[in-house]
């Protein structure tokens, strides 16, 4: 599994003109695969004189899920080309959706790969990226004495704290990297003469 990916840093539009043809670039993170065609019909809604909206979209970690359309493009000069965009910069959780506008100027299949591949790389570039990185999330359970100093501490060791929760007990959630588990059990048993209760819960990227 992958220890970090890289996704799109926020939703957004970059405009690009070529030979008198209006390319824009929609790019936003996803989560699912159903969400990235979500995203896609919804440009289309905002757009419907628009002749062509190509799209290509990663789904996964790992990359696992990959898909591109031409959208009525000759085949293999503007899905493709967007999506080998998304994997050079190595972009995961993320979908691209390029809307054409003709200008009357006919491209070329060179010139269409180069302008759908363009319009995604300059949209990166504009709306910046975000590198998240894989952590284990942990509850730390502690008295009310001791819980101010305990959140202070975690925060000021550069602990991501999460959320907390008062009760009986203070209850923190954190997150930690996968290598420092065992390095935070020794520090928490220290800072709170053992009497801190720790649980690993699953997975999960921030």
């Amino acid at each position: 599994m992958q220890d970090e990916y890289r996704t799109v840093a926020r939703e957004g539009v970059h405009e690009t003109e070529i030979n008198r043809s209006r390319f824009l670039c929609a790019l936003a993170p996803a989560a699912t695969e159903e969400e990235a065609q979500a995203f896609v019909a919804r440009v289309r809604k905002e757009h419907p004189t628009a002749g062509h909206h190509c799209y290509a979209y990663v789904i996964g970690a790992d990359a696992s899920v990959q898909k591109a359309s031409d959208d009525g493009e000759p085949g293999g000069t503007a899905g493709v080309p967007m999506l080998q965009m998304l994997t050079r910069r190595d972009m995961r959780y993320v979908v691209a959706v390029v809307t054409r506008y003709f200008g009357g100027v006919k491209l070329g299949a060179g010139g269409l790969i180069r302008a759908y591949g363009g319009a995604v790389g300059e949209a990166l570039d504009m709306l910046g990226t975000v590198t998240r990185r894989r952590f284990r999330l942990a509850t730390v359970t502690v008295d009310h004495a001791r819980a101010g100093k305990m959140e202070n501490d975690l925060r000021a060791t550069g602990r991501d704290v999460r959320e907390v929760r008062y009760g009986e007990a203070v209850t923190l959630e954190i997150g930690l990297p996968e290598a420092d588990v065992e390095r935070f059990r020794g520090w928490l048993a220290d800072v709170s003469a053992g009497t801190a209760g720790f649980e690993l819960g699953g997975e999960a990227y921030g």
